[in-house]
């Protein structure tokens, strides 16, 4: 049977396989809710290669999928698994590198182990024991403590009635910090911060799980810091979400909630 944490590197590395074969082939795409969410029969093979892999270990326990229909829920109470068979699919289809196969354990709704592979990249990046590693070997947060030196990312995306959110806390990242990044990506945008290449990864806008407890639980692990809009402790059912090496988290926030964010 082996760990989750072998478990979830074992079937992400499936499902990004799987991915991988179609990747920069002829590809048919479709829209969900709106025109920038897309999917593939790609995202479908790989959650079915994923689910096909922790089944066989796991067969017992309910698994979350972003291509669930109709849409599960995280369980609350005793052991799951969540998958995005493709993070970043909007990259994908774009021929971009910059997607990835992300796998979750939980227990009680929280992370406990997890890998996000991405093929087009070279890089896997696992959550195990407490401890964030990228292609084997443990990372930690950067050490910058200068928010006038950082990168930060504003992740997910807002909806058509929330740009001009978007604009604003676009707007206060690039009067508070050294540079922006968007990389398309929230699990691998959550990894970069987890490694160090990045500062800190912000979005005020409710997040999905399979987009981000695989992420957040290495930027913690990491030593960063991960918070919902408020800076309170995080869950995959936050408002918001607010990570970073934890140097300057309160600065973070306050980018963040530009406009001001209502009290919860």
């Amino acid at each position: 049977m082996g760990t989750r944490a072998d478990c979830a590197h074992r079937a992400a590395e499936a499902g990004a396989a799987l991915a991988a074969e179609s990747f920069r082939g002829e590809l048919t795409v479709e829209t969900k809710a709106e025109k920038t969410d897309v999917v593939t029969r790609a995202d479908r093979d790989a959650q079915r290669r994923v689910v096909d892999v922790i089944g066989a270990s796991f067969d017992d326990e309910p698994i979350v999928g972003e291509e669930d229909e109709p849409p599960s829920t995280v369980p609350e109470d005793g052991p799951g698994w969540v998958i995005d068979p493709i993070d970043g699919t909007a990259n994908y289809v774009r021929e971009s590198r910059s997607w990835a196969t992300s796998v979750a354990a939980t227990a009680d709704g929280e992370a406990i182990a997890g890998a996000t592979v991405a093929p087009a990249l070279g890089d896997t990046f696992v959550l195990d024991s407490g401890e964030a590693l990228r292609n084997g070997e443990t990372v930690a947060v950067s050490d910058r403590t200068d928010p006038e030196t950082f990168a930060v990312v504003p992740t997910m995306w807002w909806g058509p009635d929330r740009r001009d959110e978007y604009g604003d806390v676009c707007r206060g990242i690039v009067e508070r910090f050294g540079d922006m990044r968007r990389v398309g990506s929230a699990q691998l945008e959550l990894a970069l911060c987890a490694v160090g290449a990045v500062e800190a990864v912000v979005t005020n806008v409710e997040t999905n799980p399979w987009d981000t407890l695989v992420g957040a639980g290495l930027v913690e692990a990491a030593g960063g810091t991960v918070t919902d809009i408020h800076g309170k402790p995080w869950r995959h059912d936050s408002r918001g979400l607010v990570a970073s090496n934890g140097a300057a988290h309160g600065a973070v926030l306050d980018a963040a909630r530009t406009p001001e964010t209502p009290p919860r």
